[in-house]
């Protein structure tokens, strides 16, 4: 391996016997991986087969793990949508993806369930349908035209207005379905439990006097972490984005929000940083009107910087 390529990188994949010994010498009592979709199906469907090397390698992962006096922590998808669905009908933009998703969930539930007891069902949807289908940063790299690649968008055929939406709610729409199925085939009997991951920054007004930055700072928060704690929480979308964004944001049905409302056991929450946000200035919300997207449904601006009371006084 001379670094040419980025084809190996840590080399989990044949060094993990020695990761794992790392981590008991340093005291680790758990560990959370993902599993690769792929690896499994790698056509993202079981009737296109299953890739048994990949199925061992995990058995043996998750062995080691246990011999070791190691709990694994098992995410089913993080970011890695397999790309046979993708070319199929357009990966997570489909209502399709649901059943697929669940499918494979089962498949891993069946294999891995007697020795995992936590399960995550996705990592970050929030950050991935933002990166994925707003930014276009994020594999399949699709955002508007008019963002250009600026963002590293590689698409710039898609729809940041409406494409984070969908995906989003098709990520909740699955796993809900997914905790659906485990609850009531496998919790008895394999006695784990199931959640979601997701990230969120910390917003804090940035003129603290303002109500219009009070405000705003709850809508960047509602925007980020309420997109998918709301609906878990409460069965619908937060009446900040239902107001906002309108009829571009999904609704669900009464069965789907019964569904999705209540759907872990456990909330997983990555938290990064903290920002300062602002009420966006008249010329960002008629950018916004004319240009909307996920990034800029929230009507808030974000920073890391603060101006302080010396500098002005009436904040």
């Amino acid at each position: 391996m001379n670094g040419s390529t980025g084809d190996i990188a840590d080399d989990f994949y044949h060094r993990f016997k020695e990761d794992i010994q790392l981590m008991k010498t340093i005291g680790l009592d758990s560990f959370r991986f993902s599993i690769s979709w792929t690896r499994i199906f790698p056509n993202g469907k079981l009737t296109g087969g299953v890739n048994q090397l990949g199925v061992k390698f995990y058995n043996d992962l998750i062995n080691e793990l246990l011999s070791n006096g190691i709990k694994p922590f098992v995410t089913l998808l993080h970011f890695d949508p397999p790309q046979a669905l993708e070319d199929e009908y357009g990966g997570p933009l489909s209502p399709r993806f649901v059943n697929d998703f669940v499918a494979y969930a089962d498949f891993c539930f069946e294999t891995f369930g007697d020795r995992v007891k936590k399960w995550v069902t996705i990592n970050e949807p929030n950050m991935y349908a933002m990166r994925a289908y707003d930014f276009g940063s994020f594999a399949p790299g699709r955002c508007s035209q008019w963002m250009g690649t600026t963002t590293g968008c590689a698409v710039p055929r898609g729809d940041s207005s409406t494409e984070p939406y969908v995906a989003g709610h098709h990520f909740l729409l699955s796993h809900a379905k997914i905790v659906k199925l485990y609850r009531k085939k496998y919790k008895e009997k394999q006695k784990g439990e199931i959640g979601i991951t997701t990230t969120t920054h910390w917003f804090e007004p940035k003129y603290r006097a303002l109500p219009s930055s009070q405000l705003a700072a709850r809508r960047v928060l509602d925007f980020m972490f309420g997109w998918f704690a709301h609906p878990i929480a409460h069965g619908e979308y937060p009446e900040s984005m239902r107001s906002l964004v309108g009829d571009r944001l999904p609704r669900f049905t009464e069965e789907q929000a019964d569904l999705v409302k209540g759907s872990i056991d456990f909330l997983g929450v990555n938290y990064y940083t903290m920002y300062y946000a602002e009420d966006a200035p008249s010329t960002a919300r008629i950018f916004a009107a004319t240009n909307p997207s996920y990034s800029t449904d929230s009507r808030a601006i974000q920073s890391s910087t603060y101006m302080s009371k010396t500098n002005y006084s009436n904040c």
